[in-house]
């Protein structure tokens, strides 16, 4: 295991860089504020007037549309959070009362309430981050392991990015160490950071620890070099950003943002991150209960039916490559007299004896794929997204098409934009699989809710008549 990067944390600031937009803190941190000083005008209007008159109401709306997002201040020192929600909330507080006053709808109010809570809010704002710093800890392990990272290009940029993440806290990144392919004396960096190899081993490195982050801090000077490495990166499921200097490629949810405050640009990363993710996950389990709900005598009718046909399990499990590349299990309902699940899966093909005559009706109609709405509950699927394939069949096309893997930074999907566009069925030639995964990266660079819906009204139109399913 190489050691982590030692930080010199002597040229730490007093004001801490923001946290990343995938932290969950983040999330509790640009809500903060307005939910408390919004809960603090309620308690007063319900303990002066009893009730959340209309006047209230608008004064919510209006609070909130000023505070909305707040500002993190889970980095800053204590005596400085205080000074900095002093000067915000009077800020707040005289641009309301001014408001008031032009309008004269301050007469709707009562002084002695308005009064009051001009001085509990702040008060509760100043609790709400103490209660928010007391829970972090909490709150970053319930978000599972730390993410492990690497920086290659140990330059200026690449030290500075190293300097940030070890001054901030809470990031939830495992810095490993720098790649580089110029020698010790050439590096801009002092003895206190690790070097762990040169370009070359890269590759193997991610793959062999698993790493989730690649930082690439090379100058615009070594496009061919920076070429090079993205290409040999496409065989791993890590998330990739530039740190500037830098120049745009072919690109997998390219975005500006920032890690601990460095601006970066991502050149391959999942769309579901911050609030893409929390509507793509909420969406699949809304959609499939209702869905489980709708197919509930169908799944019943089905189960017993297979059950009947044929000898074997009514409920086919098949290990596949979900999300990150990691195994997961899918269900469904068993259309073949073999379960095959090995080391070798032959695909179906048109006329295969295999298929059980009640099978062929099945995969027809999409039928066997049902029992997957379950997998999506467990979170191991989407109800859109790239068609998982036997692990066998992963193994055999990522050496064959380049970028193959990518299709893994999102969880896959009983449907998606390859199957309403043709790409169904057998791949039985290295063309067709490659467009398919065409399909899937362009579903990834372009995803949206909007996008989603589309597609699963495309597959509940299609479905009925699509025949290259055998």
């Amino acid at each position: 295991m190489p050691e982590e990067i030692k930080v010199n944390l002597s040229s730490a600031k007093e004001s801490r860089p923001p946290l990343g937009r995938d932290n969950l803190l983040s999330i509790f941190e640009l809500g903060l504020e307005p939910f408390v000083l919004v809960v603090s005008l309620w308690a007063v209007a319900l303990y002066f007037d009893g009730e959340l008159s209309a006047p209230y109401l608008i004064l919510t709306v209006l609070l909130f549309a000023i505070t909305f997002p707040g500002t993190p201040r889970l980095g800053m020192p204590m005596l400085q959070t205080v000074w900095a929600v002093a000067i915000s909330w009077a800020w707040t507080a005289s641009l309301l009362v001014l408001t008031g006053y032009a309008t004269g709808y301050e007469r709707e109010f009562s002084r002695q309430a308005m009064l009051t809570w001009l001085v509990i809010a702040p008060v509760s704002v100043l609790l709400g981050h103490i209660l928010l710093r007391l829970a972090a800890p909490a709150l970053v392990r319930l978000q599972g392991r730390p993410r492990r990272a690497i920086i290659v290009g140990m330059n200026s940029q690449g030290v500075a990015l190293a300097s940030r993440v070890g001054e901030t806290p809470y990031t939830r990144i495992e810095l490993y160490g720098f790649f580089d392919d110029r020698d010790l004396d050439r590096l801009d960096a002092s003895s206190d950071y690790r070097m762990i190899g040169k370009l070359s081993e890269l590759s193997k490195f991610v793959r062999e620890k698993d790493i989730q982050l690649i930082y690439l801090s090379l100058p615009m000077a070594s496009q061919p070099r920076i070429l090079q490495v993205l290409d040999e990166l496409k065989d791993t499921t890590a998330s990739i950003f530039f740190v500037p200097d830098m120049f745009v490629t072919d690109l997998i949810q390219g975005r500006t943002g920032s890690v601990c405050g460095m601006p970066v640009i991502s050149v391959c990363e999942t769309p579901f991150t911050g609030g893409h993710g929390f509507i793509k996950r909420i969406s699949d389990i809304v959609l499939s209960i209702i869905i489980l709900l709708l197919i509930s005598p169908i799944l019943v009718t089905v189960f017993i039916a297979v059950k009947m046909g044929s000898p074997g399990p009514a409920i086919f499990r098949q290990r596949r490559y979900g999300l990150d590349g990691k195994e997961i299990v899918v269900y469904k309902f068993r259309s073949m007299t073999v379960t095959e699940d090995g080391g070798k899966v032959t695909q179906a093909t048109k006329n295969d004896s295999r298929v059980t005559p009640l099978g062929a009706i099945l995969r027809r109609t999409s039928i066997d794929e049902l029992p997957q709405f379950v997998n999506v509950l467990q979170g191991r699927m989407s109800i859109v997204g790239p068609r998982p394939h036997a692990v066998s069949h992963n193994e055999m096309y990522r050496k064959l098409i380049k970028g193959y893997m990518v299709r893994h930074k999102v969880k896959p999907g009983i449907t998606g934009w390859a199957q309403i566009n043709g790409c169904r069925g057998e791949t039985d030639t290295l063309d067709k699989m490659q467009s398919r995964i065409d399909y899937d990266l362009d579903y990834l660079r372009n995803w949206s809710l909007r996008l989603d819906l589309y597609i699963i009204f495309r597959t509940v139109k299609l479905v009925s008549k699509d025949q290259q399913a055998y």
